[in-house]
């Protein structure tokens, strides 16, 4: 068990006073743990603001000034369905189980819903569905202690909130697909209204919505899951891997209602693509992703992961992140979903937990792990979602993760942003920054991505690492007309506070101040948090580089996700040998951590 999980359990009277100690991983004897202090947090708050109502506690300031210490209180209707699950399900793990106090603090919160809806305030807040799904559930749990009257109030809200559901879900069911384009919302909330629909008319005897429910889900399951195990958001050519944790979850509950087998299937494609594109620190891998640069541990769909060995060692990993006092209140929601539905067996370990592995999927797409590194490469092409805020770009290729340091380079995407490009150039007065062919070739020691251009194609070749040394190793070749412009990027993940020393022995703690520096200032080398990165002798950087937020669809305002820019302009070379034909560049990135520099 973590020192500050066991810390926060002690100071809220929750610790078992039994024999051994346990693994912070070990499930779900942690999803029990964590509901415990989560919901020993969740008594102190409403019992400061005893008057407070669901409007008033979603938006307590006090609570959203990003500290590590506090939980966030938005989406409180979350906070129901961790008590209900201690309350009600009985497991050797759960000390709560039938604790009065679990039962009355789920009550308070059912309440304050119920106040809310009355009140026309709870459907008009932002993805209020999911708070009406853990509602749900708790009612499920909890309708043999409910009063007559609690049953019919909170039976009423829930009814009410889900039949908003019908007619858009309906009017959406014949689309060619579910993505973006066609559902003008994103099949991650489709799926959600058909699960809510499906239980909801499972457990109040509403066949209509029932079948509804599970004739959209049936269609998630076996048609439009790609082969690689993801759901396409924006479109098929690849994954927006932290939404798809979301329809996941959907299709996990469509099989825990029907055990069709063909969903089950799907449970496995997508457990597969999941656990190997997740980073040593139980992030979801950025290149691969079109829709978010940066994504938290997920707590979504442990559940469906459970369904097999592999994907039981899997959430393990994922859960030994999850630290009491920073949950939020949708973490902490789907980790009581963890727990009520968890099935418990044999379990293998996690990719990361291996010395090594290496996967590719049928997409341009791979991640290799070479002991404490992790690089993964992205060749995936897909047009350009112009007048879509929430979709980027596909333009970046690389990324580079250390076990002690972290992400080093990110090759997450932006928008409109070619100087975060991992290639760009001027094509007939325009700025070209996505390949328009693109293929990966990895193999047992060495991983080859090749990414072509108006003028010039590039490949990248990863060698199988060293334990404190990786490098990229760049080859530009170019036939016919020069680059204009050509620029190689990488985006070096540099910490705002912290200090950045060149090779010519310049340092610099980097804060908002705008630093550029070309090759005499870098002299060679940057070093930088636990890391040592060699450059070509041509390269610059410039510092801070703010990428594109989908959300507030304008750049990054805040230095936490800044990225340094590590250029290179492209200039290929005429051969020495007259019979060759084309020209070639060579650019080399060496990254080091702990022995060598």
């Amino acid at each position: 068990m973590t020192k500050i999980l066991r810390a926060a359990l002690i100071g809220a009277g929750l610790v078992a006073m039994s024999g051994a100690p346990v693994s912070a991983a070990a499930l779900p004897l942690q999803y029990y743990r964590l509901m415990e202090a989560g919901c020993a947090k969740i008594q102190q708050h409403l019992d400061a603001h005893p008057g407070a109502d669901l409007k008033t506690i979603e938006q307590d300031p006090e609570h959203h000034a990003g500290s590590s210490l506090e939980i966030a209180w938005r989406h409180f209707g979350y906070a129901i369905l961790p008590p209900a699950v201690l309350y009600a399900k009985q497991h050797p793990a759960n000390l709560r189980y039938h604790d009065p106090r679990m039962l009355a603090l789920a009550i308070r919160v059912g309440d304050l819903m119920a106040d809310a809806d009355e009140k026309d305030e709870f459907e008009p807040r932002l993805d209020s569905d999911w708070d009406t799904y853990t509602w749900l559930e708790a009612y499920r749990l909890l309708e043999p202690e409910l009063s007559a009257a609690r049953r019919e109030r909170w039976r009423r809200a829930i009814v009410h909130n889900v039949g908003l559901l019908v007619p858009d879900t309906i009017d959406r069911m014949d689309s060619p697909w579910y993505q973006s384009p066609y559902l003008r919302t994103s099949p991650n909330h489709y799926s959600q209204w058909a699960s809510l629909l499906l239980l909801t008319g499972r457990t109040f005897g509403n066949q209509e919505w029932e079948q509804l429910g599970a004739r959209v889900l049936k269609r998630f399951a076996v048609t439009e899951q790609s082969a690689d195990g993801y759901w396409g958001e924006h479109n098929s050519s690849g994954p927006t891997t932290g939404y798809n944790h979301l329809t996941l979850q959907s299709v996990g509950l469509y099989w825990e209602l029907t055990h069709d087998p063909e969903a089950l299937a799907a449970l496995r494609r997508a457990t597969t693509f999941h656990e190997n594109f997740t980073f040593l620190d139980g992030a979801p891998v950025d290149v691969i992703n079109d829709r978010n640069r940066f994504w938290g541990v997920s707590s979504w769909a442990h559940f469906v992961f459970s369904n097999f060995a592999d994907g039981r060692g899997y959430a393990e990993y994922l859960a030994d992140s999850f630290v009491a006092e920073s949950m939020t209140m949708d973490v902490l929601g789907r980790i009581a979903q963890d727990a009520l539905y968890y099935h418990e067996g044999p379990a293998e370990p996690a990719p990361q937990s291996l010395p090594s592995y290496r996967f590719q999927m049928t997409v341009p797409a791979g991640i290799r792990k070479s002991g404490p590194w992790q690089v993964a490469l992205s060749g995936i092409m897909s047009t350009q979602a112009i007048h879509n805020q929430y979709y980027l770009d596909r333009q970046g290729n690389v990324s580079v993760f250390h076990g002690k340091t972290g992400l080093i380079v990110t090759g997450a995407n932006s928008k409109r942003q070619p100087e975060l490009a991992t290639f760009s150039q001027t094509f007939e007065g325009q700025t070209v920054f996505m390949p328009i062919s693109t293929r990966l070739q990895m193999g047992p020691h060495e991983d080859r991505l090749s990414l072509s251009y108006n003028t010039f194609y590039a490949d990248l070749f990863v060698p199988e690492p060293a334990d404190d040394q990786l490098a990229l190793h760049f080859k530009i070749t170019e036939r016919g007309s020069a680059t204009e412009n050509g620029r190689l990027t990488l985006q070096l993940v540099l910490k705002a506070g912290e200090v950045l020393e060149t090779g010519a022995g310049q340092k610099f703690t980097l804060g908002a101040e705008r630093i550029e520096l070309g090759p005499a200032q870098l002299g060679g080398s940057i070093r930088h948090h636990g890391w040592t990165v060699r450059v070509d002798p041509t390269a610059r950087l410039v510092w801070p580089v703010f990428p594109f937020n989908p959300y507030g669809n304008a750049p990054e305002s805040s230095l936490e996700h800044a990225v340094g820019a590590l250029s290179v302009a492209l200039h290929a070379s005429e051969p020495a040998n007259a019979s060759i034909r084309h020209r070639e560049q060579p650019i080399d990135f060496v990254i080091s951590v702990g022995g060598r520099r």
